[in-house]
């Protein structure tokens, strides 16, 4: 690591299923005037604009940078755009921390974006004739195989996907920005509800949401406010289908993990981390996710989260903001959860703030768990 970088600024929108109210500019704007004001900032002040999002067939618009540029005050100023699928949002933060932590810029504005009720992301992501036979229906039918074959090797019992869902849904009745919130959710709900793809059900796989997420990351000289510091950053990705590949537990996130733990001097996260913001669109993935992130061993994920660990009173709470199948506008699904790890730190979670944090995870992943962004963020400087 070169400077200082630190997030002095966040903001988002409310996430629904449909923001008909605005465009898609002035979806991004609204979650990026939010950021400057909590930084004390104008778009003056910003030096540069890193913009994420998912693939343009999700809403039809192709290279919606180009237009996006004058609602987010980058008219004159260098301007980039990030995809690396469902991670994008986590990528996207990571480069323009790049810009910081390399000297480049002093002051740069990330943001990231999905209005999917312009277009079905989910059948955008099936499997098309007549290129293949049709076998899969979205996000869902790709990545339930991979959830039995962790169920099948770890035994893990089948309501623990139950309980994530509910633990996820309980905490977004704490945030206000939150798309699902469900008053009265218990497992007796989740497990009414239809099956989507075996094991998934209903309300254990994520929404389809409008929103977008933006912060304002600085160098050392440049910060106001509160910041939140960042301690360390990874990206890694691996080939979706190279022969012998583990999907259950992707080598690209041990990889990842490990070097951002490395950078931010963690050598055991449950001890180390006080919350994280994991990337977990389908319940499941929280007891796989705690496995490949190095929480628990291999085979021991769905035990920690049976315990009440990962709770918002646990001893390492996930997704106290709600997490993924909360809120899911995909292009910014992992902005947030690098957003929500820095406003840990900073103290400005609201109801859902964890009491004395001081270290947070935030987690993205993508494709078919093939890319993965990481940072960690803390309170004090590095």
């Amino acid at each position: 690591m070169g400077e200082r970088c630190a997030v002095i600024g966040i903001g988002q929108t409310r996430y629904r299923s449909k923001r008909r109210d605005v465009s898609i500019a002035g979806l991004v704007r609204e979650a990026a005037l939010r950021a400057l004001e909590d930084a004390g900032l104008e778009f003056k002040d910003i030096d540069a604009v890193v913009i994420g999002k998912a693939p343009d067939l999700f809403e039809g618009v192709m290279m919606p940078e180009s237009y996006l540029a004058d609602a987010l005050g980058a008219a004159g100023k260098p301007m980039m755009r990030v995809h690396t699928a469902g991670s994008v949002g986590g990528s996207t933060a990571l480069v323009g921390a790049s810009l910081i932590q390399g000297g480049v810029h002093e002051r740069v504005l990330v943001v990231a974006f999905e209005k999917q009720s312009e277009s079905n992301a989910t059948w955008a992501l099936s499997t098309h004739l007549p290129f293949s036979a049709s076998l899969v229906v979205g996000a869902g039918g790709y990545f339930a195989p991979h959830i039995r074959e962790y169920m099948r090797t770890s035994g893990a019992p089948a309501h623990i996907g139950t309980l994530v869902a509910v633990k996820d849904r309980l905490n977004a009745l704490k945030n206000p920005y939150a798309h699902l919130r469900i008053p009265g959710i218990d497992r007796a709900m989740v497990e009414s509800t239809p099956m989507l793809w075996e094991p998934i059900r209903y309300l254990e796989t994520c929404p389809s949401s409008d929103g977008a997420c933006a912060m304002v990351l600085s160098s050392e000289s440049a910060v106001t406010g509160t910041p939140a510091w960042v301690h360390g950053t990874a990206m890694r990705s691996e080939p979706i289908f190279r022969a012998g590949r583990d999907t259950v537990s992707p080598q690209a996130g041990k990889d990842c993990a490990a070097d951002v733990y490395r950078q931010a001097g963690v050598s055991d996260p449950r001890r180390d981390i006080d919350v994280a913001e994991v990337y977990v669109p389908f319940s499941w993935y929280e007891p796989m996710w705690l496995e490949n992130l190095g929480f628990a061993a291999q085979g021991e994920g769905w035990k920690l989260t049976e315990s009440g660990a990962t709770a918002l009173d646990g001893d390492i709470p996930w997704n106290a903001s709600g997490g993924v199948l909360s809120s899911n506008p995909i292009g910014a699904s992992g902005l947030i959860r690098f957003a929500e790890a820095a406003m840990q730190v900073r103290g400005t979670a609201g109801e859902h703030q964890v009491d004395g944090a001081r270290t947070a995870l935030g987690h993205a992943y993508g494709g078919g768990s093939q890319f993965f962004a990481m940072w960690i963020v803390g309170r004090d400087r590095p």
